[in-house]
């Protein structure tokens, strides 16, 4: 299990920025990039662009969105879509890894210290969420409309004139920075830097705050997330208000960890990064700290979350100049090929047998 500031490399985004990509500190830092992922299947991100204020006032907003009453949020509900778009209130979604041979085999190959909390009772997890599409809508018409469908609006009142204006302001801040990382990586990896940037061009890309009601569970040891990996090509996480979010490094196991979708792409030279969400000693004493300074303020913990997605309709194939790489770091598929272990499907089609698997598609 890492912790972030002691394990995590840090990738400054504002050198990727600086200069020509040939020249050889860009070029490091892109190596560095690409190699965090390889080795950590995560990593943080220095972006001078991206503002403290910006997220302080998206994080506001979240906090009252979550903090209507249930009737209110169930209007906003797709389950039709998915809940692809809108909101997925507590106790809906799924940790795939509660049932998930692959994933419980990756738990048990851990020191016991270093586990994640208890999954193995399959419980939903008890987190709100909200998917605001940051997409371009394709020039053609998608095999996957459910996954590309438009964004839901609040019907409130008190966010009427001031959703739309501040999710698209912070969404697109995680987007330019999460694509720069795309862009590093791949030079990092010897590709021509727009290879997944332009796999991503019409993604569903998703702007996906979770809520954790903490005066309902702000128990120590509570599940928030449960250990997961992401079903998308990279995650961006701004900061959050409340400590919790555990990543582990792949050896083991703004903070970005890698997801399904690059893994297929580089047959597993990149893994997708696993992490979880609880209630530790951190968090509660952050909630004590935080009903003395902010007594008004709703007491619910944000997670200021960007997926970022490859195109639905995307031929996802490893790629051919990775996968002598890949085998070498992958003793446990050594026996089966590569290909058969990551086979080719559209994109659309992992995402939607992933969503089966955390219960949010039937």
């Amino acid at each position: 299990m890492s912790n972030l500031s002691e394990t995590l490399p840090v990738i400054d985004a504002d050198i990727f920025l600086s200069g020509d990509e040939t020249s050889p500190r860009i070029q490091e830092e892109c190596k560095k990039a690409a190699d965090a992922l390889i080795i950590y299947g995560a990593l943080l991100l220095h972006d001078s662009r991206v503002s403290e204020d910006d997220n302080d006032t998206f994080l506001d907003l979240m906090e009252d969105y979550f903090a209507q009453p249930l009737a209110d949020l169930e209007r906003d509900q797709r389950p039709e879509l998915s809940y692809q778009v809108g909101v997925t209130l507590e106790n809906t979604e799924k940790p795939k890894c509660a049932v998930d041979e692959p994933c419980l085999n990756v738990i048990a190959r851990l020191d016991p210290s270093e586990r994640p909390l208890d999954v193995s009772g399959h419980h939903p997890d008890p987190k709100c969420r909200f998917f605001w599409k940051m997409s371009t809508p394709p020039p053609y018409n998608t095999e996957y409309p459910a996954l590309n469908a438009s964004n839901v609006i609040p019907q409130a009142i008190m966010f009427s004139g001031i959703w739309e204006s501040v999710m698209e302001k912070w969404g697109m801040s995680m987007k330019d920075a999460v694509e720069n990382v795309a862009e590093m990586v791949a030079i990092g990896l010897g590709l021509p830097r727009q290879t997944f940037k332009d796999a991503g061009k019409y993604g569903p890309h998703l702007l996906a705050p979770t809520a954790s009601d903490l005066a309902k569970y702000g128990k120590k040891d509570t599940i928030l997330a449960g250990f997961h990996t992401d079903l998308n090509c990279l995650t961006i996480h701004g900061r959050s208000r409340f400590p919790g979010l555990n990543i582990w490094a792949r050896n083991t196991g703004k903070r970005i960890p890698s997801g399904k979708q690059i893994e297929h792409l580089t047959a597993g030279l990149i893994k997708a990064g696993y992490h979880e969400v609880v209630v530790n000693d951190a968090t509660i004493q952050t909630i004590a700290k935080r009903k003395v300074s902010h007594p008004d303020r709703p007491l619910i913990r944000i997670s200021s979350t960007f997926f970022w997605h490859l195109s639905s309709d995307y031929d996802l194939v490893p790629i051919s100049s990775l996968l002598g790489r890949a085998k070498s770091l992958n003793d446990a598929e050594a026996e089966a090929s590569l290909e058969s272990v990551y086979p080719s499907m559209k994109v659309g089609q992992q995402v939607q047998n992933e969503l089966k698997h955390i219960a949010l598609m039937a």
